[in-house]
């Protein structure tokens, strides 16, 4: 339910919200999604004996379907995308910049998801706002602004994420952040108060619940097949792979 706020509530809530709840939060009911954990590289010893082949990741078992279709009808933002418009997958996820998993995707499988598919042409890849708490919403917020620095906006917040998530005093911890993008602390809180692009933020989160039934994050669409947590890379080309 998007909640009617003053003006300024954004940027005047933001210490206000306890900074471990946030952390623990990738659900709006208190569950966390799985995350998968980072696997070391296997030896490469030339003089060591060759071991059997380990099996091929099984790709995950989808928790639904979604009518492509109204899935990628424009919403209240425009879309923020990386890669070819016709290519023969796409992706859709709906992430929060508070959770975790979120950010443990952004750094372990979405650097190698960028250069083996999406650079490839293989496929398309579309980021959607999902914020549980005030300080995801500012993340966002100030992603928005960032213009064209979309997404090296939300690459350092999510690579940052224990750095202001957590952090006592969030205005200044989230303000050093962005001024790496060019932001003064005039434009930081010109972003932060801006109400109209607040609801806008918050629609584009309702309309993936109410829609589409995301109530956790992170959420992959892949061709119209939903896949709930953070998927690692072998998870993610185990689906992809014969799509394209």
């Amino acid at each position: 339910m998007i909640r009617a706020l003053s003006r300024r509530t954004v940027l005047t809530s933001l210490a206000a919200v306890p900074a471990a709840v946030l952390l623990s939060a990738c659900s709006d009911s208190g569950e966390e999604a799985k995350a998968t954990d980072a696997k070391p590289a296997a030896s490469t010893d030339a003089m060591a004996p060759s071991a059997p082949a380990a099996p091929a990741t099984a790709a995950p078992a989808s928790s639904g379907d979604v009518d492509m279709a109204e899935l990628l009808k424009p919403g209240a933002l425009p879309e923020k995308a990386l890669g070819k418009e016709d290519a023969k997958v796409t992706i859709v996820e709906y992430a929060s910049m508070t959770c975790p998993h979120c950010a443990h995707f952004a750094e372990t499988t979405f650097p190698e998801l960028k250069t083996k598919y999406i650079d490839s042409g293989k496929v398309r890849f579309i980021f959607r706002e999902f914020p549980f708490d005030p300080r995801a919403e500012a993340g966002f917020m100030l992603a928005r602004c960032a213009g064209d620095n979309y997404f090296p906006m939300i690459e350092v917040l999510f690579k940052q994420q224990q750095t202001w998530a957590a952090a006592e005093n969030v205005k200044d911890a989230m303000f050093q952040l962005s001024k790496l993008a060019g932001f003064t602390q005039e434009s930081f809180n010109a972003c932060l108060t801006d109400q109209a692009l607040l609801e806008q933020v918050r629609a584009v989160q309702k309309r993936g619940a109410d829609e589409f039934k995301v109530d956790s994050t992170p959420t992959f669409f892949i061709n119209g097949k939903t896949y709930k947590g953070a998927l690692s890379i072998e998870e993610m080309s185990a689906i992809i792979d014969p799509l394209v």
